[in-house]
């Protein structure tokens, strides 16, 4: 889970309000580690990226940051033209001054911060022409040989130290006129600590080329009392873009990469981000980057060597330091705010019901010092969870659980207007229930984000967030998927439109997220009960969940033990209904549903998930301190790449030929799941071992894969399998055991002997949990009698 910083990671004093930039940011900083960053780490998707998500060129992408109202772009416009005109006139005289070796500047103009940087600016963008008297590291080459990242790098921040010196000096004069006010102005300032990236030469090789091929500096926002310098590493929150600097033309597209790899972790880290901002820097060529759910938009090049392209960053950089906070890629209903009488900083989060008697629209507000599921996702539905509370003084005790999240537009689309439907239905075939009351998520409020325009509250979306930019074929039907793990393919599925609907959905607390788990026991239990949860709500209802993943089981620490909850109905279905929604995630979805999209879904698809979870958290780990663990140890070389993580990587078909051939025998699935496994002789590895015997090797529909040839005698007697499959590849006939699993006997028969294993491990676990609790007991009165 996330916790927020604390006063002393934030920098801030405990009776500091975060508002647009100003004292700070509403944007809260996290930890932690998702499963795609895990399995993310290779370089092999960018091809991928820029075919389906990436469009170039678009001239509108810095208008993206120019404010609404004409009588403030006017304003801007002014401090735009005096900021330009001055570093013009300030580097005609470093050129002069240049020129005169014997005749130096005078000592004031030395001593001006802006002349001096200024004359920095111009050593960068007049270097092509200058090299021979600069003493650069390139002095004796060609002109156009392009200059090294860590040259350009000092020089790219006086470019923002000067454009902040005078947007700190314009700010008293323009407040006059009440345009405007100090909540809605930020200093953007270099970041000193930064990070002179090496590239390793191969995907593990822990040898590395030269460092000087790539530096990373992070913008970030200061309020307008900071002095204009660089700055020390800021709070998480603080950061409005990275900024990817390359030396070598070959390397631009790794540097887009690498800015996409880095934007994906700042909207796992900060928790209100609608979108975000990136800057690529290669000589004096600047582009300017939005990510957005469902794009990435590029701007035109900005060449620093020309007057007009400085003039354009100038203008970039005004934009940002003037604009409103959603401008800025933030999300005004969701507020950081720092108050130590309540225990350091907390969210307030607002949440809009729609009154039907009165068609207005209320205000529910909450607050939470914990994110117990962050976006990990560089695009798509990027849904977000906070335990929250109606209290300030009761955050400590979550009793609602909000999930924000992005959803399709249009018929089939996912959503809380789906999960509402499901959870209404279970709630009244289940609340008179026992044995499963408790064990759905109970449904408060859902509906969409408003955010103000002037007077005016208007629901949000990405129509209306990037309605500057141009409408991109890719959107929602191409490319909904992340960076590593997503395709085309499966995002066609999704939707039939490429715009989403920004919706906030509050149910009763129930619990967290199953990587609260503290040992493996605890998660079997939680995973038995949720999917006892989904059996009984078949049973009785019919009703299929469609996305059995991480955030799909919760896990509730209640008296005298553990309970699991089944919770993100989003994608559920009616069974013998066609799939009419598809989860972008396709880690987790079953075989024959990354295959084909419109098939009749089954409960075995849901159980096929579960087998894919229970694999994926006994490889990497169930909490997130044993997958920082395993990330630190593949970063440094000393994991090597799994097979599993093909199940994360790729195209649709590809991820699910992956998965046919490592689940189809026994032997497959031991060499290249079980064995790979961090719990490599636990119950975690038991429990998916019995898992894959029940749904892979049934008797009549063995394995996974098919054969369309048949193959010899002397083969088919060295290989140990039923005699139906035996018959299957003597004749010759195409075989798919995972259409013949589908047959009504065998699916009746499957699970029955699944949710029998999964009892008989939850037994274990019980019967795990309460002699490690004897055991505990026993020392502690051990300890006492001593």
């Amino acid at each position: 889970m996330t916790v927020l910083p604390t006063e002393e990671e934030t920098g801030l004093s405990s009776s500091q309000t975060m508002v647009d930039g100003g004292p700070g940011c509403p944007v809260l900083a996290g930890e932690g580690l998702s499963f795609s960053d895990i399995s993310g780490n290779r370089d092999d998707g960018l091809d991928d990226l820029t075919q389906r998500i990436l469009r170039r060129n678009c001239a509108s992408v810095c208008k993206l940051a120019s404010s609404r109202a004409p009588d403030l772009r006017t304003v801007v416009g002014k401090i735009v033209s005096e900021v330009a005109a001055d570093l013009e006139a300030r580097m005609l005289m470093a050129a002069r001054d240049k020129g005169r070796a014997n005749d130096p500047p005078s000592k004031g103009r030395a001593n001006d911060p802006l002349s001096a940087w200024a004359a920095e600016i111009l050593e960068w963008t007049g270097s092509q022409s200058l090299l021979s008297t600069t003493g650069s590291r390139y002095s004796n080459d060609s002109a156009s040989r392009p200059l090294a990242a860590d040259y350009v790098t000092p020089f790219f921040e006086s470019f923002m130290l000067f454009v902040a010196h005078h947007v700190k000096a314009h700010f008293s004069e323009q407040a006059a006129t009440g345009l405007l006010k100090p909540e809605d102005c930020r200093l953007i300032l270099p970041v000193v600590n930064k990070d002179m990236e090496a590239e390793r030469t191969d995907s593990y090789s822990s040898d590395y080329v030269n460092p000087a091929d790539f530096v990373s500096v992070e913008c970030g926002m200061f309020p307008l009392s900071c002095s204009v310098e660089r700055q020390a590493t800021p709070a998480p929150h603080r950061i409005v873009a990275d900024v990817k600097i390359v030396g070598h033309p070959g390397d631009f597209n790794k540097a887009e990469l690498r800015l996409a790899t880095k934007t994906k972790a700042l909207f796992f880290n900060q928790h209100n981000r609608r979108f975000a901002w990136g800057l690529t820097a290669f000589s004096c060529t600047i582009h300017a980057y939005v990510f957005g759910t469902d794009g990435i938009w590029a701007s035109t090049a900005m060449d620093v060597s020309s007057a007009k392209g400085r003039r354009a960053l100038i203008s970039l950089l005004v934009d940002w330091s003037l604009c409103s906070v959603d401008r800025l890629g933030f999300d005004p209903s969701i507020r950081y705010v720092v108050d130590g009488s309540v225990g350091g900083p907390y969210l307030e989060i607002d949440v809009h019901e729609m009154d039907e008697s009165t068609g207005k629209v209320e205000l529910d507000m909450y607050y939470s010092q914990q994110c117990v599921g962050a976006a990990d996702r560089l695009t798509g539905r990027r849904a977000r969870y906070f335990a929250a509370s109606t209290s300030r003084k009761s955050m400590n005790t979550p009793a609602f659980l909000i999930k924000d999240m992005w959803t399709a537009s249009g018929s089939g689309s996912a959503g809380d207007t789906r999960e509402s439907s499901f959870l209404n239905v279970l709630h009244a075939e289940f609340d008179k229930s026992s044995e499963f009351s408790g064990s759905f998520s109970r449904l408060v409020s859902a509906g969409p984000v408003y955010i103000s325009r002037g007077n005016t509250l208007v629901a949000d979306s990405t129509a209306m967030a990037f309605s500057r930019l141009p409408s991109t074929t890719q959107g929602a039907t191409k490319g909904s998927g992340d960076i590593k793990g997503s395709s085309s393919s499966n995002a066609q599925r999704s939707s039939n439109s490429c715009v989403r609907q920004h919706r906030r959905t509050v149910t009763k607390w129930p619990g967290y997220m199953i990587s609260a788990a503290d040992n493996p026991s605890q998660a079997i239990i939680a995973v038995a009960d949720a999917m006892a949860a989904l059996s009984a709500a078949y049973a009785k209802c019919k009703i299929l969940h469609g996305n059995i993943s991480d955030q799909a089981i919760l896990l509730q620490k209640i008296v005298g033990g553990i309970k699991g909850v089944l919770a993100d109905f989003d994608y559920a279905s009616y069974a013998g209904d066609d799939a009419d929604a598809v989860p972008e995630l396709m880690l987790f979805q079953s075989i024959r549903s990354l295959e084909d999209p419109k098939s009749v879904r089954t409960l075995l698809d849901d159980c096929e998930s579960l087998l894919y979870l229970v694999c994926w958290l006994g490889t990497f780990g169930i909490n997130q301190a044993q997958r920082a663990a395993y990330a630190a140890r593949h970063v440094a070389g000393l994991e090597p790449y799994l097979p599993i993580m093909a199940w994360n990587q790729g195209a649709a078909t590809d991820i699910a030929n992956a998965k046919r051939t490592h689940m189809d025998i026994s032997r497959s699935f031991t060499r290249d799941i079980l064995n790979r496994m961090h719990d490599n002789d636990g119950p975690l590895r038991h429990l998916a071992e019995d898992i894959h015997r029940a749904l892979f090797l049934h008797p009549d529909c063995y394995g996974a894969d098919t054969i369309p040839n048949p193959i010899s005698d002397q083969a088919l007697r060295e290989v140990n399998m039923p005699e139906a499959l035996r018959e299957a590849l003597q004749t010759g006939r195409t075989r798919d055991p995972l259409v013949l699993r589908n047959d009504n006997d065998n699916v009746i028969a499957i699970l029955v002997n699944l949710f029998d294993v999964l009892a008989r491990h939850r037994d274990v676990a019980l019967a795990t949990l309460g002699a490690a609790a004897a055991n505990t007991a026993g020392g502690a009165e051990e300890g006492a009698g001593a």
